[in-house]
């Protein structure tokens, strides 16, 4: 077992006595419980004949299950392929990807072998130095799924050094980078992960109070419909941490949230599929200005857009070009603005709509109309024109029922009069019903 990993082990049988998980039905299951049934699952994987350095795909979410296989299968020498329910549907093509040889339904303990083999330079580089790892998809929703190749040894020494003892709460999911990151800084400080049923502001503020949970990691968009949801009830007393990441955060919406939880640190967060998720260190709890830290990291900008070098890298995808530079930076894609050794994040370069020649982001715009009176959420995205090239279209679904849409969509470009420049304000605005954010927490954009 690599040396990172039986830190991990030895961290945990330190903490035998306290809770690991409280599963989504409320039961408490400590570490000392959480470590007899890895050893448990060890000794199935080799009695199944699940070969060490197997690239395998585990289905499931967060929970005694899940993490009882992903430890187990870690310790194994495994490459592991987690696949969340919102992405099951696809999980044949990401086995392909993952050259997946075998699976693993967490819920009801099945191991099914595939008929794939896991051969690739990646997996067999791992595979040699006996090294656990991971791959984690790309959160693009269309085409080919991209397969990111991480040696857990480098994702795990980020824990070398202790940190912080907090119930936490396992919002992001099992598949998601960030999820995997904040399952690992719980165990490896002891603490407790509260899982959960599902992910509807309801379930979320009732496994907040009901557990005293300390942190909340999150996206935006789903603080966003936290403050829609609660009204005037977001009493959340034990709450006092919320990281957020994932996307853009609008300026206003974060102003409401210092607003509507007065005490609570709010942190913004930084990570990729293909870095892991970085250390950072925000300017305030109103400030979008980020500062990103840890031994081993470092960035520079690039005509507008971050490329960063760090310890915690992938090995490279699984089926697809190196996208690094010569000399090792990772191209993000995001432009941002840079100020000293601080960075603002604008939006994807991949997003940027161009009207005539002048450059629009969509994050700027969705931001200018959440700030909008009865606004609940926009999405917006570019369509082509004859003349322009692009114009910025906009999906806005308003908090209540009021207005005609005419009438809601003329109220709307004159609120954004003198907050955009004119070529940012949208040639189309369609009043829609439907909610404009996904069941992983992303914008529906186009």
């Amino acid at each position: 077992m690599a040396d990172a990993l039986a830190t991990l082990f030895a961290r945990m049988a330190a903490a035998e006595g306290k809770t690991a998980l409280i599963e989504a039905d409320g039961t408490a299951v400590s570490y000392a419980a959480l470590l007899r049934r890895v050893e448990e699952a060890l000794t199935r994987l080799a009695c199944e004949g699940v070969p060490r350095g197997a690239s395998v795909q585990l289905c499931g979410d967060f929970g005694a299950a899940s993490v009882v296989w992903l430890l187990a299968l870690w310790r194994h020498g495994a490459c592991v392929s987690p696949v969340a329910p919102t992405s099951f549907e696809r999980r044949a093509d990401f086995a392909a990807v993952a050259r997946a040889s075998w699976r693993i339904e967490a819920a009801d303990e099945g191991l099914e072998r595939l008929g794939g083999g896991s051969d690739h330079p990646l997996l067999d580089r791992l595979r040699a130095e006996g090294a656990p790892g991971l791959v984690i998809f790309t959160s693009g929703t269309t085409g080919a799924p991209k397969g990111a190749v991480h040696d857990m040894r480098r994702l795990l020494g980020k824990f070398a050094a202790p940190g912080k003892d907090l119930v936490t709460l396992a919002f992001l999911l099992f598949d998601h980078i960030a999820g995997i990151d904040t399952l690992l800084y719980a165990l490896s400080n002891g603490s407790t992960l509260v899982c959960l049923p599902d992910r509807s502001v309801p379930t979320v503020m009732d496994r907040i109070r009901r557990h005293r949970v300390e942190v909340l990691p999150t996206a935006p968009s789903f603080l966003n419909l936290l403050l829609l949801n609660a009204g005037e009830g977001l009493s959340l007393p034990s709450l006092r941490i919320v990281t957020y990441g994932a996307e853009t955060m609008p300026q206003a919406l974060l102003e409401r949230l210092a607003d509507a939880l007065p005490g609570v640190q709010l942190t913004q967060k930084y990570g990729t599929s293909e870095l892991g998720a970085l250390r950072s260190r925000s300017e305030g709890g109103r400030s979008l200005w980020i500062r990103l830290e840890g031994a081993g990291t470092a960035w520079r900008v690039v005509e507008g857009r971050l490329e960063i070098r760090t310890a915690t890298a992938m090995l490279g995808y699984l089926n697809a070009p190196d996208p690094f530079t010569a000399d090792g930076w990772y191209r993000t894609g995001d432009l941002v603005e840079v100020e000293g050794d601080r960075l603002r994040f604008l939006g994807r370069a991949g997003d940027t709509i161009n009207v005539g020649g002048q450059k629009v982001l969509p994050a700027e715009v969705e931001g200018a109309l959440l700030a909008l009176p009865g606004v609940a959420e926009a999405a917006v995205h570019g369509a082509p024109h004859p003349i322009l090239g692009a114009v910025v279209v906009a999906r806005v679904r308003m908090a209540e029922a009021g207005l005609a849409p005419a009438e809601q969509r003329t109220a709307l470009r004159r609120g954004l009069a003198g907050r955009l420049e004119p070529y940012k304000i949208p040639q189309k605005i369609e009043i829609v019903a439907e909610a404009l954010t996904t069941e992983r927490f992303k914008q529906k954009r186009g």
